[in-house]
This record gives structure tokens, sequence and C-alpha cells, in this order.
């Protein structure tokens, strides 16, 4: 009895892909997902509030211990990252798609480490102390000083937007692999879509 071929939609169903990525490099890059966004959005919405108020300097402290969060779990996903190699890229990837996402994961840990280290170099500068979750104050490696404050500043607000079109288009390509490709790429990193 001869078989039917197989439909359109069934030759583009999205492979599953043994090769995901584990469960701690799963959690880690959502929760420092979340956690830049958050970052962002609160460093958007305090820097528009006029003056010192309290409410303002509150939102900073947030916004600092949102940032160190990110920089302790972006040491933690560097060093998983090192010990544990992302997987192979998915069957029929071009060549050039897999050495630029390896070059945009790069950039991205980089900023996922510059970006908060810049903020918190810049607290420094200022001269004002970074007390971590209000319970552990950061060390101050270095004196007050404007001029650093300065070149801390324009460095943290240029990686921020830096970082900002990066995750656009991290996203952007993530959709494509999902929505256009149907490669099964972005299902390694959303465990439930399995």
């Amino acid at each position: 009895m001869p078989h039917a071929a197989p439909s359109d939609a069934a030759l583009r169903a999205p492979a599953i892909d043994d090769g995901a990525y584990g469960k701690p490099a799963i959690a880690l890059h959502w929760i420092i997902a979340l956690l830049i966004f958050a970052a962002f959005g609160l460093g958007l919405y305090m820097t528009d509030i006029p003056g010192f108020t309290p409410t303002k300097l509150k939102l900073y402290s947030y916004h600092k211990w949102v940032g160190i969060t990110v920089l302790i779990l972006a040491v933690l996903r560097v060093l998983w990252r090192l010990t544990h190699p992302a997987p192979a890229p998915v069957a029929g990837m071009p060549a050039w798609q897999h050495k630029a996402a390896e070059g945009a994961h790069i950039v991205l840990y980089l900023l996922i480490l510059a970006v908060p280290l810049t903020g918190y170099l810049l607290s420094v500068a200022a001269g004002i102390k970074v007390v971590y979750l209000g319970l552990w104050e950061l060390p101050m490696p270095f004196d007050k000083s404007d001029a650093l404050k300065d070149i801390f500043h324009e460095a943290h607000e240029w990686l921020n937007w830096t970082m900002a079109t990066i995750v656009v288009l991290h996203i952007l390509a993530a959709l494509k692999h999902h929505i256009v490709d149907r490669d099964g790429t972005l299902r390694r990193m959303l465990p439930f879509l399995r």
C-alpha cells in the first residue's frame, strides 16, 4: 500500500533537539534576562525623576542591587559555560550563522559583566557606597573622583545602549530561528516547548 508524501507542514515541523542547554544554563539565562530588563527599566525611569527624592534614591538602590545580582550571576554563567560548552549548532545551520551567534554570545557575556561593573565603579567614583540588598557594604577600591565618575557614567550609559541593541538582535534571531527556520534553536533554551 503506497504511503502518502509528507505534507509541507510535516516537513517543516520543528525538530526536537537532544542537544539542549542544561537546566543550570537555562535558569541562569532567563533569570539574568529578567534582571537585565528590570535594571534597564529602573535605570530609564529613575533618571527621569527630577531632583534626589527619597523615591529616586530608593530606586537607585534597587537598580544597584539588581545590577550586582546580574554581575554575580553573570560570573556564574561564564564559569558554567567554560566548564559546560554550548551544544553543537542544529543541523543545517550555515557556518556563518553559527559564527555570528558565537560572536554575539561572547559580546553579550562581556556586556553582562561590563554593564554592572561600570555601574558599580560609577557609584564608587561618585563617592556613594553600594550596600548590596541593604546588608553588605561593597568595597570602595578608590577615592571619589569627578573625572572617573564622568568616564564610568559615559561607559555605563554607552554599554547599556549597546547591550539593549544586542539583546534586541538576539531576540529577533531567536524568533527567526523559531518562526521562519523552525530549526529547534530556540527550543533548546525553552524547555517547556520541547
